[in-house]
C-alpha cells in the first residue's frame, strides 16, 4: 500500500516535504544526544569557518565536512530507530545494520578532522 501522501504534487508536496524535514530535525535533535553534540560542533565549526582566513574552496571544504557529519548522523539515527521499530530483540542483522551506521558516522568524523587539518595546514 502507497503513502496517502505520494499523489501531493507541485507548491503542496514542497511544503509538506519541507515540514516533515523540519519535523525530523526536531525530532533528531530532542532524541538524540550524538545529533545534539554535532549540532554543538557544528555550532562552533561553521562560525569558525568564516573567520578562519581560507580561501573560498577551503572554506566550501570545511563547512561540507561539518554538514556532512550532521547528515550522516541523521541517517544512522533513521537506521536505529527502523531497526528498533521491526525488533527490540537482539539479532545479528540488527547488530550489523547499526554497527554499519556507527562506522559511517565515525568516517565521517575522520574525514571532518582530516580535510579541516589539511585546509588549516596548507
Amino acid at each position: 500500500m502507497e503513502s496517502p501522501y505520494k499523489g501531493k504534487t507541485g507548491l503542496r508536496r514542497l511544503l509538506n516535504a519541507f515540514g516533515y524535514s523540519c519535523a525530523g530535525l526536531q525530532e533528531a535533535f530532542r532524541n538524540e544526544d550524538a545529533f545534539r553534540q554535532e549540532v554543538l560542533l557544528a555550532g562552533v565549526l561553521v562560525p569558525l569557518a568564516f573567520l578562519l582566513e581560507q580561501d573560498m574552496l577551503g572554506r566550501a571544504l570545511m563547512l561540507a565536512c561539518v554538514f556532512l557529519l550532521l547528515i550522516v548522523e541523521l541517517l544512522n539515527s533513521a537506521i536505529e530507530a527502523t531497526v528498533d521499530r521491526i525488533s527490540l530483540e537482539d539479532h545479528r542483522l540488527a547488530k550489523r545494520a547499526k554497527d554499519i551506521g556507527s562506522a559511517a558516522v565515525l568516517l565521517s568524523l575522520l574525514n571532518l578532522v582530516l580535510v579541516w587539518a589539511l585546509v588549516l595546514w596548507h
